[in-house]
């Protein structure tokens, strides 16, 4: 069902507040070249018009003492990079896009200043829908965000709420309509219970899109575009993201109230990078069944070592293969992946945080969203679509400031990913197999780092009205929130 958008230019909208920054005399007393030299130091690229200067600690934040005393609980000594410098830009009311790495603190990013801008706001009313509204591409980290949710919004007593699809409507139903100020929603299901006019979002004036990359490539543009059609056009846009292809680009401009007056940080090199805290291994293989056997003595070695891991593989088929294959040979392995209902999905990620298992197969369903902080290896028994990819399945390990290692099995039906993999490991400072060098001079030559030509019948990205996803919402079997993808495409998840 397509939404009707209201005509703003009819509706009486009541003025709201969203600026919220007052710079910290610490901050107003530094220098210019001060300022650049932070910047510089936490390779920050900055662009836009009268951008406020970053904040060094959290005191500087201006953020209020019931904030300041939940960041101290969560026992943080600095903010990240990202923080540091979206949270100034996110207070000051003015759209912005944070760009930065998997587990560089993007989620409080947005969220600190959302509950500041929500506590400002009039208290809802019978029927209204939520303030802050947080898109999220995929349930894990949607569920994910929740948690920070809790944890972050208990002191100012804020109800919050996350829906996505895989779990029953009824009960999330209830607590939209009790009144929710933070809904945390994956697009298909949202639009759900905007058809139904289970909720409605009038009362929106704090947008924010995590993992916008992801949402676009999994084929969610129309169901975003629908939901951003419910929202006042004077709301504060907020768009987070760990890659910037101009795809996303082009998608933000037209969502921005004013491009002119957006910020922008970027936290790292222009050009994808991996996670530097992170050993990259790459090894190249002649026959798939090496697979098997180097997983297997892989494994035996992370769990001597007392490690966690989890595994990523192409297909839900070859997940559930490869775990039954380890669990037989003795290995406390679980699988997850897109047509596990969400019962088993939740029981697994439990098991795996809590180490009752410490071995995780999964599809690219858990390359994003899931925060798990220890694990020691990531192992790519097969590699993904593209490099993008590659750099956030990697980003599992190493997180927070720790260390970690990517152990990656390269075919020869890989050989046209070579080339770009190369260039992500010699950024990284890492070595780089002469077999990979060769394999990557004989094969074709590519270009982007993504494959974008997924679509069924109507279009590069979304797949039109053909495809897996009919253009609609293309959820699977099991109910999950997946754009209109090819059926290809979405046997992976």
């Amino acid at each position: 069902m397509k939404l009707r958008a209201p005509d703003w230019s009819r509706v009486d909208l009541p003025q709201f507040q969203k600026n919220f920054y007052q710079e910290h005399p610490h901050v107003k007393a530094l220098t210019e070249p001060e300022v650049t030299a932070w910047r510089t130091k936490h390779e920050m690229i900055v662009t836009g018009n009268n951008i406020p200067r970053p904040v060094q600690s959290f005191a500087q934040a201006n953020f209020p003492a019931y904030i300041l005393g939940e960041i101290a609980k969560a026992g943080f000594e600095n903010p990240t990079p990202i923080q540091s410098q979206g949270w100034v830009m996110a207070m000051s009311g003015r759209d912005m896009i944070g760009i930065a790495q998997t587990g560089s603190g993007k989620t409080l990013a947005f969220l600190l200043p959302a509950i500041v801008h929500i506590n400002a706001q009039p208290l809802l009313r019978p029927g209204d829908g939520p303030i802050a509204l947080i898109v999220a591409p995929t349930r894990e980290l949607a569920k994910q965000i929740k948690v920070e949710c809790d944890k972050f919004g208990y002191t100012s007593q804020l109800k919050n709420t996350c829906v996505y699809g895989g779990a029953p409507k009824r009960d999330q139903a209830a607590i939209l309509r009790r009144g929710i100020e933070i809904l945390i929603a994956t697009p298909g299901r949202l639009i759900d219970f905007l058809s139904s006019q289970t909720t409605n979002l009038q009362r929106v004036t704090y947008l924010v899109m995590d993992e916008a990359d992801r949402m676009l490539d999994m084929g969610f543009e129309p169901q975003i575009r629908q939901i951003v059609s419910q929202i006042r056009p004077d709301r504060q846009v907020l768009m987070f993201s760990a890659t910037w292809p101009k795809e996303v680009m082009a998608l933000a401009n037209s969502f921005f109230t004013d491009i002119n007056d957006t910020l922008k940080v970027q936290i790292g090199s222009l050009d994808l990078t991996a996670n530097k805290n992170v050993t990259q291994i790459v090894e190249v293989m002649n026959q798939r069944y090496q697979k098997d056997s180097r997983l297997e003595q892989l494994m035996g070695q992370v769990m001597n070592n007392g490690g966690k891991a989890i595994v990523f593989l192409a297909t839900k088929r070859m997940t559930d293969q490869v775990c039954r294959d380890l669990q037989r040979k003795g290995y406390s392995a679980e699988a997850i992946h897109g047509d596990k209902d969400q019962y088993e999905r939740d029981r697994v990620l439990k098991d795996f945080k809590a180490s009752a298992c410490r071995i995780m197969l999964a599809t690219d369903v858990a390359s994003r969203g899931i925060h798990v902080s220890d694990i020691t290896h990531v192992v790519n028994y097969d590699f993904p679509n593209n490099v993008e990819d590659y750099v956030h399945r990697i980003g599992r390990t190493g997180r927070g400031g720790g260390y970690g290692t990517a152990v990656t099995f390269f075919t020869r039906q890989d050989a046209k990913k070579a080339r770009p993999l190369i260039k992500c490991l010699e950024d990284c400072n890492q070595e780089v197999p002469q077999e990979l060098r060769a394999m990557a001079a004989n094969a074709p030559q590519g270009g982007r780092f993504r494959d974008r030509g997924r679509g069924g019948g109507g279009g590069r990205r979304n797949g039109g009205g053909g495809g897996g996803g009919g253009g609609g919402y293309g959820r699977d079997r099991g109910g999950s929130d997946y754009g209109g993808r090819s059926n290809r495409r979405r046997e992976q998840y």
